[in-house]
C-alpha cells in the first residue's frame, strides 16, 4: 500500500520542484542577478553598435556589410597575415592551394581577339577529346567568342564548369578546317613542381613553386625519377615560393634528415609547444644538397631551409628569405565567410624565430622588401643590420642568426640586368610569351625535330638577332614593348627569355627552366658549388 501511495506522490513532487525552480529562475533573472548560472548573456560593444545603427540610423543600411567592415577593421589591427575572407572570396582563396581544379584542361591566350589553345594537359579531358596546341576556339556552347574583346575571366567562366558537364567547342583547327568537339569537363591535377631534370650525370634540379595539397607526393615522384637517372647531388630551388601547407614541407624535410630529428616547432599564447619530427628513413639522407632561396621565399619554404641549415644538412644559397613565421588556422563563420587567424609562430630546430618584425604596421611590413633593395641588402652580403644580435650555433659550429628570415650560407646578389619598371612591364605584359607561342606555331616542324634542349639551344642561339627583330616587328604597334630602350645586356637577357618561352611549347616548364637556367646567375652559382665538392 505504501508503494502505491509513493507511485502516486512522486510525479506530484517532481512537478512541484520543477515549478518552484522555474519561478526562482524567473525572479532571479528579473531582479538582475549579477552572476552564476542565471546570468544573461551580454552582447559585445561591437554588436550593440551595429544593432543601434540598424534600429536608429537615418538611412537604411546593410547590416551584413557593417559586420563585415567591423571584422575587417578588427583583423587589420592584428598581424599582417591574419585575414578575413568574405564568402565571395573564400572559394578562390582555397582553390589557390588546391591540388586540382575542374575544367577542360587547357591553357589559352588571345591573339587578334581569338582564343588560341597554347597547351593541352596530358591525360586531361581536352587531350582525350582530341584538342591540340594551335586550335582556335570560335564558340563555346553556342556563345560566339571570335572577334570579341573578352577578358580572361570571361573566357574562363565560359570554359570552366563542374565535372561531368560538357563544353561544346567550335574550333578552327591548325589544318584550317572548322570542327565541333564536345569536351566532358573533369578534375585537372595541378602539379606544384615547376621543373625537375638532370643538369649532368649526377646533379639534379627540382623547382617547387608552392606547397599545395599534393606537393610531397609530386616531389617524391620527381625525386625518384631523377634517382633512376643517376642523381647523387640535388639543387632544390625554393626561390619565389611563398609557402602553403606546412605538413608537406615537414614531409619533404623528413626525406633529407635521419633519425627522429626535430624539423620545426610551433608555439603561441594559446597554443602549447608542438614539435614536428622526422618519422621514417628518407630517400635522400646522404646526397649533396643545395637549397636556393630569395627574398620571396616565405613560410613553408623557410621551414625547409631553416631545418636543413640548422642540422648542417644543406648549403643555403641566395638572399635572405621573406621572414614569415606565423601559423594561420582557418575558422569558418556562420555567414559562409572565414577568418584566417594567426595562432602560433614557427621556430627552427635551434629555436630561431623566422618571423620578421611587423610593429610598424602592414604597409611598412610589405614595403620592407623595397627597403632591402634601397639599403643594398640585395646587392651586398654584408648587409645584416636587421639582425637582433641573437646567435645560434649548429652541430658543426656554424653561426646562424635569428630575427627574421633565413640568411643564406652563400650570398648571391640580385641580377640587376632586368631591373627597372619598363623592363618588368615588358616581361610581364605577355608579349614575350605570345612571341614564343607564335614562333613555335610557325616553325613547329623544324623545332619538334630537335631531340633535346641542348640541341634546341644550339639551333636558336645563332638566331638571336633574327629573334629580336621578329619580336620588335610583331609588337610594332604595342606601346609597351616598342618604346622600351634596352642596352645590349638587357637585349641579350630578353632574347634568352624569348628562347625559353619557345622551349616551353616543346617541353613545357622543364624546357623553359632548362633553357633559362643556363643564364640564371643564382642557379649557376649553386651548380658551381656542387662541382667543387
Amino acid at each position: 500500500m505504501k508503494d502505491k501511495k509513493l507511485q502516486v506522490a512522486l510525479p506530484l513532487i517532481f512537478s512541484g520542484v520543477l515549478i518552484v525552480g522555474m519561478w526562482l529562475g524567473y525572479k532571479m533573472n528579473k531582479t538582475g542577478s549579477s552572476g552564476g548560472f542565471f546570468k544573461a548573456p551580454q552582447s559585445s560593444a561591437v554588436q550593440e553598435a551595429v544593432n543601434l545603427i540598424n534600429e536608429k540610423y537615418v538611412d537604411s543600411v546593410n547590416v551584413d556589410t557593417l559586420q563585415q567592415l567591423a571584422i575587417e577593421k578588427i583583423i587589420s589591427g592584428l598581424d599582417p597575415h591574419s585575414l578575413y575572407l568574405p564568402p565571395v572570396e573564400l572559394a578562390a582563396a582555397n582553390e589557390d592551394l588546391a591540388a586540382s581544379f575542374e575544367g577542360i584542361g587547357v591553357e589559352f591566350n588571345v591573339f587578334s581577339d581569338t582564343i588560341n589553345i597554347v597547351y593541352v594537359v596530358p591525360g586531361g579531358p581536352s587531350e582525350k577529346a582530341g584538342l591540340v596546341i594551335g586550335d582556335k576556339i570560335l564558340a563555346v556552347n553556342g556563345t560566339n567568342t571570335a572577334g570579341k574583346k573578352l577578358t580572361t575571366k570571361e573566357i574562363r567562366d565560359l570554359i570552366k564548369g563542374e565535372r561531368g558537364t560538357q563544353a561544346k567547342l567550335l574550333l578552327l583547327r591548325p589544318t584550317g578546317k572548322q570542327e565541333t568537339i564536345n569536351v566532358t569537363r573533369g578534375s585537372i591535377a595541378v602539379s606544384p613542381i615547376d621543373a625537375a631534370y638532370m643538369m649532368d650525370n649526377v646533379t639534379g634540379y627540382i623547382k617547387l613553386g608552392k606547397f599545395s595539397e599534393n606537393s610531397y607526393e609530386d616531389f617524391m615522384k620527381n625525386l625518384e625519377q631523377l634517382q633512376k637517372q643517376g642523381l647523387k647531388k640535388l639543387i632544390f630551388d625554393l626561390r619565389g615560393n611563398g609557402g602553403g601547407y606546412m605538413n608537406d614541407a615537414v614531409e619533404i624535410v623528413d626525406e633529407f634528415l635521419s633519425g627522429t630529428r626535430l624539423i620545426v616547432y610551433t608555439q603561441g599564447e594559446h597554443n602549447k609547444k608542438n614539435e614536428f619530427r622526422c618519422k621514417r628513413p628518407g630517400i635522400f639522407e646522404e646526397g649533396e644538397l643545395v637549397v636556393m632561396i630569395d627574398e620571396h621565399s616565405a613560410s613553408a619554404s623557410e621551414v625547409v631551409a631553416g631545418a636543413l641549415q640548422d642540422w648542417d644538412r644543406a648549403t643555403i644559397i641566395g638572399r635572405r628569405s621573406f621572414g614569415k613565421g606565423l601559423v594561420q588556422e582557418q575558422f569558418q563563420l556562420s555567414d559562409g565567410s572565414a577568418v584566417r587567424l594567426t595562432v602560433a609562430r614557427y621556430y627552427t630546430p635551434l629555436g630561431r624565430s623566422i618571423q620578421k618584425p611587423y610593429t610598424n604596421g602592414r604597409r611598412m611590413y610589405q614595403e620592407e622588401l623595397f627597403e632591402r633593395y634601397s639599403n643594398g641588402e640585395l646587392l651586398h652580403a654584408d648587409s645584416t643590420k636587421f639582425m637582433n644580435g641573437q646567435v645560434f650555433t649548429t652541430p658543426s659550429g656554424h653561426k646562424l642568426f635569428g630575427g627574421g628570415g633565413i640568411m643564406p650560407d652563400i650570398f648571391s646578389p640580385i641580377d640587376t640586368t632586368l631591373l627597372g619598371n619598363k623592363i618588368n612591364i615588358l616581361l610581364s605584359s605577355g608579349a614575350v610569351n605570345s612571341f614564343g607561342y607564335l614562333y613555335y606555331a610557325k616553325n613547329k616542324a623544324a623545332l619538334t625535330r630537335l631531340k633535346n634542349v641542348s640541341d634546341f639551344v644550339t639551333y636558336l642561339q645563332p638566331r638571336e638577332n633574327e629573334l629580336w627583330n621578329q619580336f620588335l616587328h610583331q609588337n610594332a604597334t604595342d606601346s609597351i614593348s616598342t618604346h622600351v630602350s634596352v642596352n645590349p645586356q638587357q637585349r641579350k637577357e630578353i632574347t634568352q627569355y624569348l628562347i625559353a618561352h619557345i622551349a616551353r611549347y616543346i617541353w613545357r616548364n622543364n624546357g623553359f627552366y632548362q633553357t633559362i637556367n643556363l643564364h640564371d646567375k643564382d642557379v649557376q652559382a649553386a651548380y658551381k658549388t656542387m662541382l667543387k665538392r
